[in-house]
C-alpha cells in the first residue's frame, strides 16, 4: 500500500474512532437521562402517595373537628341550662 493510502485509511481510522467515542458519549448521556427520569418517576409516584395518605389524614381530621364542635356545642348548651336552674334555685332561696 502506498504511503498516501496509508495516511488516507489512518485519517478515516481516526475520524471513525472519534465518532465511535463521540457516539458512547451520547449513548452514555442518553442512559443517565434514562435513569433521572425514572428517578423522577419514583418521586412522583411517592409524592402522590404522600398527598393521598395526607389527603385522608385531613378528612379524617376534619371529621373529627365536626364532631369535636357538636359536642362542644352540646357542652354548651348543657352548661346554660346548668347556669338557669342554678339562678332560679338561688332567685327562689333569695325570696
Amino acid at each position: 500500500m502506498s504511503e498516501a493510502n496509508a495516511s488516507t485509511v489512518d485519517a478515516a481510522t481516526k475520524r471513525l474512532a472519534l465518532a465511535l467515542d463521540a457516539l458512547e458519549a451520547a449513548l452514555e448521556r442518553r442512559r443517565e437521562a434514562d435513569r433521572s427520569e425514572e428517578k423522577l418517576g419514583a418521586q412522583l409516584q411517592a409524592l402522590g402517595a404522600d398527598r393521598s395518605r395526607l389527603a385522608s389524614d385531613l378528612d379524617a381530621q376534619a371529621a373529627r373537628e365536626k364532631r369535636l364542635d357538636a359536642v362542644n356545642r352540646e357542652i354548651a348548651a348543657r352548661l346554660d341550662v346548668a347556669i338557669d336552674t342554678i339562678r332560679s334555685v338561688l332567685d327562689a332561696g333569695g325570696r
